[in-house]
């Protein structure tokens, strides 16, 4: 029975796939004309399986393609005096690898070509391609490279230059086609900042995967395992995944392996929580890469922060470096409004708590003696529970400035965070993020016992905003089928106005608290 894969490319023998259908189609069309198409996305969205099985649809359909597979993610340190005779000699094996595929042997006139040719820059790779097209008759030579970003950097400007003069050229031309697959784009591999040598490019967009895509990939394994996943387990996978392939593909797999859940139940909502948890409390690839990435710079604590806590957030501008390198990383991208967003819930989890103090010195102030807010039927009594945070904040006073590595502008929202994350872990709970427009609001859902709590939590930005947020969260309220939510806004103007208010939204409780966030210790006090 095949699995879920989360190690390099997928291959449907193995694993599920998303065929990506109607992608594939537009790549193939692409090539087909003879573009040369760049393809650049954050690390583990699927890149490597997706041009493999679009050049694998293009040769099984049309002998006339010549595909050329190369990989430079080994050339990043290397002289250009190394790298092009180590491409010549994988460049060469592809093409017996073609041949071998084909059932053919290689001809003789080739063989010998082949064997008398060097590469020792680009103006020799260019004689190369221009001599080549004539041993394959009338084929054309598709050109993939993965893992571009490896090209050394004194080889890239070159290599580019090559490739444009081939484009330039006109048709027939060898290579036919090319797709450039990386990470960073051609512009920011210009280390020179100079304008960019490749500026006959197409660019092609790999998006995440769709809702509809993810229940495709999860009914695969019902067929052949006949365990059904539960309609909303698959809609709260792809919720807080947002579709990202390697976090789709690592909760299935916790579901389906790791719990070792017996085939003949379906797949809850109770084994997602599980699972999820499992998740947020990992270490892989994935989330290493990220968190890697949001550590690079000490700006983008600040930035990435000021995205999740204000509604009027930051213009989504790639002309700006901070922003296009966290794009690039995959951390945030553009919303509808072209502002800035957190892409998807998971990733929002570990950001928090990347950024959050590992102690923040005030853990032992969070409930009073006698602390008990679980009815005798086991649930939440959650009204106590904010009662509870509000007072917690008035006690802590004006130490809650002296949480260490946090911007006192944050502070309100890592403490109500903190502060829920370690009672739902006392009561066995499991609290997920839900990040509705990516930006100006955190809503946190908790779940135990078969009932959600909602509390939302934004940044006073004003009474419009305010009144704003309750019709929102009674949005949020009503698509999760609850009746009832919290709101939580930290005032950090200098004469704050405390309330504590509720209302019925939409047919729906909203019990609303305006903190203040003290700006500064007491005069009295001596630091």
């Amino acid at each position: 029975m095949r699995c879920f894969g989360t190690q390099g490319p997928v291959n449907p023998e193995e694993n599920y796939v998303v065929p990506r259908t109607e992608e594939v189609a537009d790549f193939l069309t692409r090539v087909k004309e003879g573009k040369y198409i760049v393809i650049f996305a954050p690390r583990q969205t699927g890149k490597t399986t997706f041009f493999q099985r679009a050049l694998h649809t293009l040769a099984a359909e049309e002998l006339t393609y010549f595909p050329i597979q190369l990989n430079f993610d080994v050339y990043q340190d290397s002289a250009p005096s190394a790298f092009y005779p180590h491409l010549y000699k994988k460049i060469c094996q592809q093409i017996a690898n073609v041949f071998k595929a084909r059932g053919r042997a290689l001809p003789e006139t080739l063989k010998q070509f082949l064997a008398n040719t060097m590469l020792t820059d680009h103006v020799s790779m260019l004689d190369f391609f221009e001599d080549l097209a004539n041993f394959l008759s009338h084929q054309r030579v598709v050109l993939i490279i993965d893992e571009f970003d490896g090209t050394p950097q004194a080889a890239v400007r070159g290599f580019l230059n090559a490739l444009r003069h081939i484009y330039i050229a006109g048709k027939p031309r060898c290579p036919h086609s090319v797709g450039i697959v990386g990470v960073q784009s051609v512009t920011q591999l210009n280390y020179d900042r100079s304008i960019s040598p490749f500026n006959i490019q197409d660019e092609f967009n790999l998006p995440n995967f769709t809702l509809e895509q993810v229940r495709d990939l999860l009914a695969q394994y019902t067929d052949e395992a006949g365990q059904a996943f539960a309609p909303e387990v698959v809609e709260a996978l792809y919720k807080q995944t947002a579709g990202q392939p390697f976090l789709v593909n690592r909760l299935a797999q916790i579901l389906t392996e790791a719990l070792d859940i017996p085939k003949t139940e379906s797949i809850t909502m109770a084994h997602f929580a599980t699972a999820h948890t499992q998740l947020l409390d990992e270490r892989n690839t994935n989330i290493d890469h990220l968190l890697t990435n949001i550590r690079r710079d000490r700006r983008f604590e600040s930035l990435l922060m000021q995205i999740v806590s204000y509604d009027d957030s930051v213009q989504f501008n790639l002309d700006n470096d901070i922003i296009s390198e966290l794009a690039t990383y995959g951390v945030i991208t553009k919303g509808a409004d072209r502002r800035c967003e957190i892409v998807n819930p998971i990733y929002l989890y570990r950001i928090i708590q990347a950024f959050k103090p590992p102690v923040n010195g005030l853990e032992r102030d969070y409930f009073t003696e006698g602390f008990q807010y679980l009815t005798s039927t086991g649930q939440i009594q959650m009204e106590r529970l904010m009662e509870n945070f509000r007072e917690f904040i008035a006690r802590a006073g004006f130490r809650i400035l002296q949480v260490p590595d946090t911007p006192q502008e944050y502070v309100g929202q890592h403490l109500l965070y903190a502060y829920l994350d370690h009672f739902v872990r006392i009561v066995g709970a499991a609290m997920f993020l839900e990040v509705q427009t990516g930006r100006g609001r955190i809503d946190l859902l908790i779940l135990h016992n078969q009932r959600k709590y909602i509390v939302e939590t934004k940044i006073w930005e004003g009474a419009r905003y305010y009144q704003a947020g309750k019709k929102q969260l009674a949005a949020y309220l009503k698509l999760e089928r609850a009746v009832e939510g919290y709101y939580v806004v930290f005032d950090h103007r200098e004469n704050p106005e405390p309330r504590v208010e509720t209302e019925t939204v939409e047919g729906v409780t909203i019990r609303s608290y305006v903190i203040p966030v003290m700006q500064k210790p007491p005069s009295s006090v001596h630091r």
